[in-house]
């Protein structure tokens, strides 16, 4: 589109060549009182990267997360839009993914471990002792890569987050978290959008609510292009 006359043309977005960073979160669902409710957080107002707004636990892949967990990880291959990168480290993902839960919240998201639930290997990781301290094992078997969010090019700190959907279960607390998070609670999907947040933030949760609905929609990704944010099928 040309620009109108005594306009200027639209500058080009200016790309600071920042790869992005891998991360995980998980998005979980429960059935309330008055209708369905997602597990959020809200950012300190200090944190660099998206200060003082609501999101779901999640962070940065961390090199421990390459290490087996102790437990048994039943993961159900994702669908979708889903690149190479994700394929590969898909197992290490979900492990990051429940991992920063905990940290981030002190709750575990696991399921009674049984007689035979327990960790199949040993040592198991510092960061799993909770579960096997609970009597847990860990929800891998619930996660489903519900979409991926790249953080846009002209940003300074970027991002390469993949979502996991876990509907249904309920978190067992464990401890306090580290802080990065404050105001932890479910809160009913039908006020999320009365809450500071960012738009993929909102994106993703509509999304996680149609898969909850149709638990084989296979995955999507939201990435910016030229202020806007395609969805890729």
């Amino acid at each position: 589109m040309e620009p109108a006359a005594g306009q200027s043309p639209p500058r080009p977005e200016r790309r600071t060549g920042v790869r992005p960073r891998d991360a995980a979160g998980v998005v979980v669902l429960r059935d309330g009182r008055h209708g369905a409710e997602v597990l959020l957080g809200r950012r300190s107002r200090q944190a660099r990267f998206m200060p003082s707004v609501y999101v779901f636990p999640g962070g940065r892949l961390d090199p421990l997360d390459a290490r087996a967990s102790g437990f048994a990880e039943p993961l159900a291959r994702p669908s979708g839009a889903v690149d190479g990168a994700t394929r590969r480290r898909f197992a290490a993902l979900a492990r990051c993914a429940l991992r920063e839960v905990w940290e981030e919240t002190g709750l575990l998201l696991g399921l009674a471990a049984g007689p035979a639930g327990g960790p199949v290997s040993d040592p198991v990781a510092a960061c799993w002792r909770p579960f096997v301290e609970a009597g847990l094992t860990p929800a891998f078997g619930r996660l489903g890569l519900a979409a991926r969010a790249i953080t846009p090019a002209v940003s300074p700190i970027r991002f390469h987050t993949r979502f996991f959907l876990l509907v249904g279960l309920e978190p067992t607390p464990s401890g306090r978290g580290d802080g990065e998070l404050d105001d932890v609670g479910f809160v009913p999907t039908a006020e999320v959008l009365g809450l500071p947040m960012s738009s993929v933030t909102a994106l993703v949760l509509a999304e996680c609510m149609a898969r909850r609905r149709d638990p084989e929609r296979p995955s999507r990704l939201f990435a910016w292009r030229d202020g806007e944010i395609p969805i890729y099928r």
